[in-house]
């Protein structure tokens, strides 16, 4: 029985056993995990959108992009602590695990402190610069206001989740999600309905929800032994091609202390370990910084959209409410794809570490492969019923309801075959993340996005003004989306078929053949 129970808490080793079964024993969990992840933004939604009005909705979706910009700490540590994570786990370096662990959480504490004193005084002149619609202006402040205030326990929650997840734990952050996850839905509906805190309200059922994953989080890192950790000492007895292996692992491991000791010099940040981070997790933080940045100006373009509503009137919130729902169907449906991903860069790293390159090209195969399945299955399903997921997001008695649905449907239908074009750039990214070799994807996805999706974009809809769109058909900001993930995918699957990411190991071992 407690063999079982450390199977299904404990971190683990994925460079035993078989590559399909251990990268899907932690993408379901990690699947699943996700999707309780996505409920807090998406029950503000969905809570906003119909316990309020279908302008709340757009001011959530106006101040994303904004959050995101701020937010990039959060992908720069959080992909580099990950990948070292990963591959010390992997070669059983548990000086260097331990080392990694306290200089990013006191990284994550300086850094979300400094983010939450500058954002909450440029909140509304960012709002200003993307042209939000005035009668949306004030909901957009109050939420992004209090998701600021918020930004410490946002940002511990996400760098332990990934610390976690780099040790191959993902049943425990699961369960964590899952219970906060619902309590934010009842928050939301308690603030929002009977307390009126409107989307404000929202926001604060947010933020105390991932405070509290953070701290368990925490503790639950702080109390993980060496005894738990599966896959390589009972479980992988039994297997004659890696017993070897396996044993020299253990003489390095923790027999049963704990992993980690809150000591001061397990804060004080090393020099060498930031580094590290920095050059591992710098090259995606800036790649998400430009992003959310061409973001911003895209949603300047989604806000300045004219769309006739139901009494004739130009409006400038419609477009803005549709492409949130669409956005927020979109959230969802990329998850399974996400999960598989993440599952690739951890399973990349840990082999990495431990040498097995044979396994990490069987890994990304299987990925590939299974993205491609459920990225073809997504398409039928949005396809067919993309309207009635809308639904949750829009309430269909408002006037402007059945508007926003019947224009969204098209443009959701142009988005979907984006999920082909990012199976493989998911794929082969997961592989160079594992490899600490991020510096590409984040050329093509700056090239791609910026570069070219944001002036085709803007070129699209401007020039296909009409009198039915006198501001340009929204269409564009889709269809520009396909062309360019298409064309970014295509040059991530070419790098990593030259196997250069190879040479980026930060964990050498010799590779063994099989």
């Amino acid at each position: 029985m407690e063999h079982k129970k450390q199977s299904l808490f404990g971190a683990r080793d994925m460079t035993v056993g078989r590559p399909l079964s251990a990268m899907m024993w932690f993408a379901v969990p990690l699947l699943i995990g996700n999707i309780a992840q996505l409920m807090y933004n998406t029950a503000d939604s969905i809570v906003v959108g119909r316990m309020i009005s279908s302008n709340a909705l757009a001011a959530v979706g106006a101040s994303t992009p904004i959050q995101t910009l701020f937010f990039v700490f959060f992908m720069t540590v959080g992909t580099g602590v990950s990948v070292l994570v990963s591959q010390h786990f992997g070669a059983k370096d548990f000086d260097k695990l331990s080392q990694t662990v306290g200089t990013a959480l006191t990284l994550t504490l300086i850094v979300t402190l400094f983010i939450t004193a500058i954002g909450i005084p440029l909140s509304q002149p960012i709002l200003r610069l993307t042209k939000v619609a005035p009668e949306i202006m004030g909901y957009a402040r109050d939420y992004l206001l209090v998701m600021f205030i918020g930004t410490v326990g946002q940002g511990f929650y996400n760098i332990l989740s990934g610390i976690l997840r780099g040790m191959g734990e993902s049943i425990f952050p699961l369960i964590v999600l899952i219970g906060t996850a619902l309590l934010n839905i009842a928050l939301d509906i308690l603030f929002v309905g009977p307390l009126q805190m409107e989307v404000a309200g929202a926001a604060i059922a947010t933020i105390i929800c991932q405070y509290i994953s953070a701290v368990v989080c925490l503790i639950r890192l702080l109390h993980m032994r060496g005894a738990e950790i599966t896959g390589f000492a009972s479980g992988s007895a039994g297997r004659s091609d890696c017993n070897h292996v396996a044993r020299e692992r253990d003489s390095r491991a923790p027999a049963s202390g704990a992993l980690f000791r809150v000591t001061r010099a397990f804060l004080i940040p090393k020099k060498s370990i930031i580094a590290q981070i920095a050059k591992i997790g710098l090259p995606s933080g800036v790649q998400q910084g430009i992003l959310s940045t061409s973001y911003i100006f895209v949603q300047s373009l989604i806000n300045s959209v004219v769309i006739f509503d139901s009494a004739g009137m130009a409006s400038n919130t419609i477009f803005a409410a549709i492409n949130v729902a669409i956005s927020k169907v979109d959230n969802i449906a990329m998850l399974p794809n996400q999960a598989f991903s993440m599952a690739g860069a951890t399973f990349a790293g840990q082999n990495i570490g431990a040498g097995r390159l044979d396994r990490v090209r069987q890994g990304f195969k299987i990925i590939l492969l299974t993205s491609l399945s459920v990225s073809a299955a997504l398409i039928v399903l949005i396809t067919l019923f993309g309207g009635d997921l809308m639904k949750l997001f829009i309430d269909i008695n408002e006037p402007d309801g059945p508007l926003i649905i019947a224009r969204g449907v098209p443009m959701q239908r142009i988005m979907v075959w984006c999920y082909l074009a990012m199976s493989l750039t998911q794929a082969s990214g997961g592989v160079l993340r594992g490899a600490g070799d991020t510096f590409p994807v984040m050329c093509f996805t700056i090239i791609g996005t910026v570069f070219m999706r944001m002036p085709m974009a803007y070129f699209m809809v401007r020039a296909s003004k009409s009198a039915e769109f006198p501001a340009g058909d929204p269409a564009g900001v889709y269809w520009s989306m396909l062309i360019c993930f298409t064309l970014v995918a295509g040059a991530c699957g070419v790098y990593y078929a030259t196997g250069r990411w190879k040479r980026k190991a930060l964990e050498r071992a010799a590779v063994r053949s099989s």
